[in-house]
């Protein structure tokens, strides 16, 4: 059946019936959900599965694997920010004080949730660190340099423990799961 979720594995049909928005009974086949039973025949956007053409042969499986691999992408981030902040002799407490300073940009959600991911999105994205850092690279800017890998830090421990960008349907829609 087309847009099927198959899986041997209770827990994780479980866990994905859940980020779908499925509500599952007590004698709901766990080994075998239909995305067309999503809340309004509706996958939401971040799902793995919204297009269930494209969703054709995808176990559960591989969707944790998905979601595994993009959170040790976070960590390896997270890792080599602070050894190269540590290595470019950037101010500890510096570090500490700015580390969660990207996360000001949810304040854009005082005006609406579209203008929130927005605002959100710009501030927790690759680009904008990674121009900062090659400012400060070519230009010997020590101090661009140090913010850069200060704000790329950030982003990798938001991936690594499972905060991605953000839809603007709701705070809770990232790109990596529901939070």
């Amino acid at each position: 059946m087309e847009g099927e979720i198959k899986s041997a594995d209770p827990v994780y049909a479980e866990n994905i019936a859940a980020g779908i928005g499925l509500r599952i009974g007590p004698k709901t086949d766990l080994r075998l959900l239909r995305l067309a039973d999503a809340p309004n025949g509706r996958v939401p956007h971040n799902s793995p599965e919204r297009d269930s053409n494209h969703s054709k042969g995808r176990t559960v499986e591989s969707i944790f694997y998905l979601g595994a691999t993009l959170r040790v992408e976070g960590g390896a981030l997270f890792l080599a920010s602070v050894a190269l902040y540590g290595a470019n002799g950037g101010g500890w407490l510096l570090f500490v004080v700015l580390l969660l300073a990207p996360d000001l940009s949810m304040l854009g959600y005082l005006a609406g949730v579209r203008t929130g991911a927005a605002v959100y999105n710009v501030f927790h994205a690759y680009p904008l660190p990674a121009a900062l850092a090659l400012y400060g690279v070519f230009t010997s800017g020590g101090v661009a340099l140090s913010l850069a890998l200060i704000w790329l830090a950030h982003i990798g421990v938001d991936r690594m423990v499972g905060y991605g960008l953000k839809y603007p349907t709701d705070f809770k829609d990232t790109h990596l799961n529901r939070v």
